[in-house]
């Protein structure tokens, strides 16, 4: 018996594949601990060439806009702004602003201006709040007044009580335009609850989350700043604190073109990646952290504090690595990071006058050194409030009207990408649905397990090698391995049961190659994976938790298939793919972003639609499924081939809808059968093609 090994080099990966018989394996990746927001350490290792990190922010950034529930970008409506009566101050005005950013949902702050500026075209700052108590009409309190002057956080009894004010008044003062908003849940923003609501099962289907939401509210708030009166769209920064930290460095790199400077605040670090559900989205870190997030703004000025928190290290570890992003494009001095380890988790003097430069000298704001801040008289709540001479709207959606809405404009999207020219279809419906699904499964980072052209009928496990060398090990078998025709075949029962099943025995002869595969934790690791699970059922009031930073187990499982079908027998003019049990979904989503054309796919689909999953651990919960399509939005990415799915019986209608309607695009035969799809009737199906 012959065995050999396979090199495979993909684009900008070098992989190693291993098919060989009784290799001491070494333990697969997928079974150490879940990644968590609290680990104290999230590595991120930045790329060497340039060329290679373009590559990589691409695929970082639909990573990012995937996780949000923001690809593709949703339709823009009117903002609608209303704007209450100025409040004159010692060189600045105060205007309390309410707008829409989507019909139904309001975004809602205050606007600073300064009064003194003869300039025309003021750079404007965006500033989101984070988690204080009361979020944008935070006040310290006396208490705190006197602890912060003591300790030397702060030197004036204002800028200690309402350290969120002094920014802003200082800014307008400095000649900016300054537009604090409110994160939803808090403040004036208080229809829609902060950390309760899209938390469940099915806003996960939809990619719904309090992240994407509030990202879309800054999306929108560079929108209104974009378009006041006075403003240099070219001179436009963010800057916030905490959750406005992770705000500020998502905002700026979605909007790397239209934001000119950055300056996220105690949030930025390889330790905690943010503590709220409102930071954490499906995908969102999985093979990266906010370093890596936050290295997407670059080339422009980016510069960001620590404290005695998970920043504390900031200068040690995460600089280094922005820097070499930076010094990709040569401009490592525009990226810098200082910790003060004496303050806890703030936003205070030092880091503001450490803020105040930056945006002096990147936004050209012609201010003499040293820039100091001088008292003001503080706004009371009642002052800064929205909804004191503006009413509540009556058009305000709570949190279920909210989801219809945005379920149904993503439903809109997505049946857009079939009108238009009939032979650019393809082409649309990959860059979205097929750069989503890129995203969710990710294959592109697993060597693709080639199959020897002269192996003999044997059970193995092959090791695949991801481009950041970990070992997934996964159970293949060979029935035989000549003629033109490859068939690959995954059955639920697993691969020992399988090839001494006569039905596949059948298949087996010299006219086609003939193989199976198990998937993760079927058989094989199945029981250490169980003691995974616990993660996950830990994280049940929000399992955005874990899939933040890990890939849900269809996910793997799919990735599992598509490796083999990717590379087996590829010396073969053609390859179908068979799945058969509660193996046929995971199969046919593995043809449908497989490397390698599939040409014909058999599966029993068992009556599943991603609609049917009410729990987030189930294991078939694929975050973002339904808003791509369902089961037939995704397996459309497969076309064209020849498609038989059995076991239709009880899928909606409308989640065979984008499947019907690609294969009639690209003149595939597809067949649909109510009844189930047994393994004796496979040699029967494949009979033509084992000729």
């Amino acid at each position: 018996m012959r065995v050999r090994s396979a090199l495979v080099v993909a684009t900008l990966l070098s992989t190693v594949a291993v098919f060989a018989q009784n290799v001491p394996l070494k333990s697969d990746a997928r079974l150490s601990k879940y990644r968590s927001i609290y680990d104290k350490f999230h590595p991120w290792v930045p790329p060497t060439s340039l060329a290679e990190w373009k590559e990589k922010r691409e695929r970082i950034r639909t990573q990012l806009l995937v996780s949000n529930g923001l690809w593709p970008m949703p339709t823009k409506t009117p903002l609608q702004a209303q704007l209450r009566p100025a409040l004159q101050r010692d060189g600045y005005t105060v205007q309390p602003v309410m707008f829409a950013s989507m019909p139904g949902h309001y975004v809602t702050g205050t606007l600073y201006r300064p009064t003194d500026s003869g300039e025309q075209n003021l750079p404007a700052i965006l500033c989101p709040h984070g988690h204080w108590q009361d979020g944008r009409f935070y006040d310290a309190g006396d208490q705190k007044v006197k602890e912060q002057i003591e300790k030397g956080a702060e030197l004036l009894p204002e800028a200690a009580r309402h350290p969120l004010q002094a920014r802003f008044v200082q800014l307008a003062r400095m000649g900016c335009v300054v537009f604090h908003y409110d994160m939803v849940g808090y403040a004036d923003s208080n229809i829609v609850e902060h950390r309760k609501q899209f938390n469940d099962a099915d806003a996960m289907l939809w990619l719904t989350n309090k992240m994407g939401l509030q990202t879309w509210n800054s999306l929108r708030a560079l929108d209104f700043v974009s378009a006041l009166e006075g403003v240099d769209k070219n001179r436009i920064a963010v800057t916030g604190a905490s959750g406005g930290g992770t705000q500020s460095f998502m905002l700026a790199a979605i909007e790397r073109e239209r934001i000119a400077a950055a300056f996220p605040a105690v949030m930025v670090s390889t330790g905690m990646q943010g503590g709220c559900v409102c930071e954490n989205a499906s995908y969102l870190r999985v093979g990266v952290n906010n370093i890596a997030l936050a290295a997407l703004f670059a080339p422009k000025p980016m510069a960001m504090s620590g404290a005695d928190d998970w920043t504390i290290d900031i200068q040690k570890l995460g600089l280094p690595e922005l820097r070499q992003v930076y010094s990709l494009y040569r401009k490592p001095t525009l990226v810098n990071a200082q910790a003060w380890p004496e303050f806890q988790h703030n936003y205070n003097m030092h880091s503001r006058h450490m803020m105040y430069r930056w945006f002096n000298e990147h936004l050209n704001l012609k201010q003499e050194a040293p820039i100091e801040e001088r008292g003001f008289k503080p706004l009371t709540r009642e002052e800064q409030a929205v909804f004191g001479l503006i009413p509540p709207p009556n058009t305000a959606k709570l949190a279920d009207g909210l989801r219809t809405d945005m379920r149904a404009a993503a439903r809109r999207q997505l049946d857009g990408l079939f009108d238009g020219p009939v032979d650019k279809v393809e082409a649309r419906y990959d860059a979205v649905v097929g750069a989503a699904a890129r995203v969710m499964f990710d294959v592109s980072t697993l060597a693709e397990l080639e199959i020897a052209d002269d192996a003999k009928p044997f059970v193995t496990t092959s090791i695949a090698t991801t481009s950041d060398g970990k070992t997934h090990n996964i159970k293949l078998g060979v029935g035989s391995t000549g003629g033109r025709h490859a068939v690959h075949w995954v059955d639920d029962a697993g691969v020992d049961q399988l090839i001494k099943d006569q039905s596949f025995l059948q298949l087996c002869n010299d006219t086609a190659a003939v193989s199976c595969s198990d998937y993760f934790a079927l058989g094989m690791n199945a029981e250490q994976f169980k003691e995974l699970r616990g993660t996950l059922d830990n994280n049940q009031n929000y399992a955005g938790l874990t899939f933040c930073y890990n890939r849900p187990l269809l996910a793997e499982r799919v990735g599992d298939v598509a490796a083999v079908l990717s590379g087996s027998s590829r010396k073969m003019e053609t390859m179908t793919a068979v799945g058969t049990g509660q193996a046929g979904p995971i199969v046919l989503l593995a043809a449908a972003v497989s490397k390698r054309k599939i040409d014909r796919v058999i599966v029993d689909l068992n009556g599943f639609s991603f609609s049917k999953v009410t729990t987030p651990n189930d294991e078939m919960m694929l975050p973002g499924a339904m808003r791509y399509g369902d089961i037939g939005g995704l397996a459309a990415l497969a076309f064209p081939c020849h498609m038989q799915l059995f076991g239709t019986k009880n899928i909606p209608a409308e989640a065979l809808a984008p499947l019907k309607r690609m294969a009639k695009l690209t003149n595939s035969k597809l067949e649909l059968f109510e009844e189930t799809l047994t393994r004796q009737k496979v040699a029967g199906l494949l009979a033509k093609t084992t000729d």
